[in-house]
């Protein structure tokens, strides 16, 4: 009789930790989405835990149960623009086009998406500002783990361009990932200096000028240095 409960009670603890574990995600990706919608409202720089945890309809306290802090939620939270570019790209790639066309494929994606999602680039902006170690200490590995695959996502758009070029004799860089993280972070810098469109210049000699630097510009020449750097001879 004894042994029979035992065998009956096991199975409802573990629906029990099962359902727990359910309540729990759940929670946790309704403040991911409260995050976004702060972020895509307000901005990155303005979104406070305590409006967070409004919209949630929870107490502050409570999003520290589920987030080691607010560099894994911003971080988490990021995750969700990544996967959304990553497809971006991946719809953009044509593998029936050149290398060189395909590179301008994904990299316009990149930077269409980028540019119509200004929290996605404080937010990357953000954590690539934190050396690793730093970030490394405020993120939990399991965070760290999600943040990586999501990084994967348009990093891996570009890489696999890349390697089709290295296969064609189209491209020469060495490491395909090493050009995709480069191109990455270049990018993610283009979209800023879209954002603030100050162009500074000399006008005579010592003397600076600043001018207005269209989107289509500082698009074209974004490219232009992708497909500079995947030409590039280094071995």
């Amino acid at each position: 009789m004894g042994e029979q409960q035992a065998e009956t009670s096991a199975p409802r603890a573990l629906r029990g930790a099962r359902a727990t574990a359910a309540r729990r995600r759940a929670r946790e990706d309704d403040i991911i989405r409260a995050t976004r919608n702060l972020f895509d409202t307000v901005g990155v720089r303005d979104a406070q835990i305590e409006d967070i945890a409004q919209a949630v309809g929870i107490n502050r306290a409570i999003i520290y149960r589920h987030f080691s802090g607010k560099e894994e939620l911003f971080a988490l939270t990021l995750v969700g623009y990544l996967d959304e570019i990553a497809e971006a790209m991946r719809a953009a790639d044509d593998e029936s086009k050149s290398p060189h066309e395909r590179l301008e494929a994904v990299a316009s994606a990149f930077l269409d998406e980028g540019h119509e999602k200004p929290a996605f680039v404080d937010c990357a902006l953000d954590l690539l500002s934190k050396p690793g170690q730093e970030l490394l200490a405020s993120v939990s590995e399991g965070a760290m783990l999600r943040l990586g695959r999501g990084m994967l996502g348009p990093l891996s758009a570009f890489a696999h361009v890349i390697e089709a070029g290295q296969k064609t004799g189209d491209f020469r860089t060495a490491d395909s990932y090493m050009l995709a993280n480069m191109t990455y972070t270049q990018a993610l810098g283009a979209l800023q200096f879209a954002r603030n469109q100050l162009l500074v210049s000399e006008g005579a000699p010592g003397v600076p000028t600043v001018s207005r630097a269209s989107w289509d510009l500082v698009k074209s020449y974004t490219i232009d240095a992708a497909h500079a750097m995947a030409v590039g001879n280094r071995a």
